[in-house]
C-alpha cells in the first residue's frame, strides 16, 4: 500500500475540512458548547449515511466502542485547548505531535513498520506543523494561559494518536470505511454533549439558547467533520495508517491561513518556514 496522487489529494481536502470545523469552534464564544453542538449534530448526517451504507459487521464494533470513548476525551481536551489558546497555537501542537506517536505505534499495533524515507517524511511534516504552532508562543505569553493551552494540546496529541490507531484497525475489520464512519458519528458526539450540558447546572437554559443560535454554522461544521473523517478512514483502508495520519496534519497550514484571514491572527516568517517543511514532507511521503 502506498500514497497515490488521488489519495494524497483526497486527504489534503479532508485536511481543509478538518481545519474549517476547528476554526468554527475557535470563532465561537463558548468552546465546550460549540464542540458539543458540532459533534452532536453529526448524528443528523450519520443516520442517512448509515441507511445508505449500512452498519459494519460485529468485528468492527469493539473498535467503534473504544474509539467513541476516546473521542469524549478528545472533545474535552480540544475545548480546553481552545479556551486557553489561539487556534494557531494549540491546533498545530496537538496535530503535529500525534503523527510521531502514530508512527511509533503502527508497527506494533497495525503491523505497518515504516521505511526510512517514510519516517523522514513523517518527521519533516511534524517539525513543520510544530513550527507553525511554536511561532505563536511569544504572543501567547502575555495572556498567562500559554502553559494551560500547551498542556491541553499535548494531552490531546496522545488522544488523537490513540483513536487514529484504533480506527486504523477498526476500519479494516469493518471492510467499509463509510459504514464505519457512519457508526462512529451515530454515537460519539452525544455523550460529550450530555456531559457538557450536565456540567452547566442551573445555567443549562442559557447554554441551550446559545446552542440554538449557533445551529446554522454548526451544521456546516458537522458536515465538514464527518466528511473529513470519512475520507481519512477511506485512506487508511488503502494506505499505511501512519502516513495518512501525517498527511492529514497538513490541516495546520489551512488552519493558520483561516486564522490569518478570518480570525485576525498573524502568519509571519516562522509559519511560512513551517508551511514549507510540511510541503517538503508531503512530497517525501508521496514518493516513499
Amino acid at each position: 500500500m502506498g500514497l497515490s496522487a488521488p489519495l494524497v489529494a483526497a486527504v489534503l481536502f479532508a485536511a481543509l475540512l478538518h481545519a474549517g470545523w476547528n476554526a468554527l469552534i475557535k470563532s465561537g464564544g463558548d468552546k465546550p458548547l460549540d464542540t458539543a453542538l458540532i459533534h452532536s449534530l453529526g448524528v443528523l448526517f450519520a443516520i442517512p449515511a448509515a441507511l445508505w451504507f449500512g452498519l459494519p459487521g460485529a468485528a468492527a464494533w469493539p473498535f467503534i466502542a473504544a474509539s467513541s470513548a476516546i473521542h469524549v476525551a478528545y472533545y474535552i481536551a480540544l475545548a480546553g485547548a481552545y479556551r486557553h489558546g489561539d487556534l494557531s497555537l494549540t491546533y498545530p501542537i496537538m496535530r503535529g505531535s500525534a503523527p510521531l506517536l502514530v508512527a511509533l505505534a503502527s508497527a506494533g499495533f497495525v503491523g505497518e513498520p515504516l521505511s526510512g524515507t517514510a519516517w523522514l517524511g513523517v518527521l519533516v511534516i511534524s517539525a513543520g506543523v510544530l513550527l507553525v504552532g511554536l511561532a505563536r508562543m511569544s504572543t501567547q505569553a502575555a495572556t498567562g494561559h500559554r502553559g494551560k493551552a500547551i498542556g491541553f494540546a499535548l494531552a490531546n496529541a496522545a488522544v488523537i494518536a490513540s483513536y487514529t490507531v484504533v480506527d486504523g484497525m477498526g476500519v479494516r475489520a469493518a471492510g467499509d470505511p463509510f459504514a464505519y464512519a457512519a457508526a462512529i458519528f451515530l454515537i460519539d458526539g452525544l455523550p460529550y454533549a450530555a456531559l457538557v450540558l450536565w456540567r452547566r447546572g442551573p445555567e443549562r437554559g442559557a447554554a441551550l439558547r446559545y446552542m440554538r443560535g449557533r445551529v446554522p454554522l454548526a451544521l456546516g461544521g458537522s458536515a465538514a467533520s464527518l466528511g473529513s473523517y470519512a475520507i481519512a478512514l477511506w485512506a487508511m483502508a488503502h494506505a499505511p495508517v501512519a502516513l495518512v495520519a501525517a498527511l492529514r496534519e497538513t490541516s495546520v497550514i489551512f488552519a493558520a491561513l483561516i486564522g490569518m484571514l478570518f480570525l485576525g491572527e498573524r502568519f509571519g516568517w516562522a509559519r511560512a518556514l513551517g508551511a514549507a517543511l510540511v510541503a517538503a514532507g508531503v512530497v517525501t511521503l508521496r514518493f516513499s
